[in-house]
């Protein structure tokens, strides 16, 4: 493998992701990272499956921008297949770049959708990435 490739893969593995597991992407366009992709591609041992995959997933991918719609309903959209327990990894444009979203709008957002945002952090050149977790989970 590649620096870059052991790059993306180590970035992918940090979304928390693991081998075996579905995951469902939403949000697909050409301003993608293809390496991020094919990173958690290795990491799970499978191709990503689409928005039209309409069995149970074990995670969610979104890519979103800000003029992507509604954020929150993208969310819901993302938890129709998803396992319970699944991994929620939300990817936005970093700030100062076009389609950028604000981390409140991320929380009122997920709030909305009955997540919460874990934690946020840089998983590509270009995009952030934003775990989200469901509330009140375990307690």
């Amino acid at each position: 493998m590649s620096e870059t490739a052991d790059d993306a893969a180590l970035a992918a593995a940090r979304l928390g992701f693991t081998s075996g597991q579905v995951i469902q992407e939403f949000g697909y366009d050409d301003d993608v990272d293809e390496d991020l992709r094919s990173g958690l591609e290795t990491v799970t041992g499978s191709a990503l499956v689409d928005e039209d995959y309409d069995d149970v997933t074990d995670g969610a991918l979104i890519w979103f921008r800000d003029d992507d719609g509604d954020l929150a309903d993208a969310l819901v959209d993302a938890l129709t297949v998803l396992d319970d327990s699944g991994p929620i990894v939300l990817l936005t444009p970093k700030a100062g770049r076009p389609g950028h979203v604000s981390h409140s709008d991320i929380e009122e957002a997920a709030t909305t959708a009955g997540l919460h945002p874990m934690s946020t952090f840089a998983a590509a050149p270009e995009w952030s990435a934003t775990r989200l977790a469901t509330r009140g989970r375990g307690r």
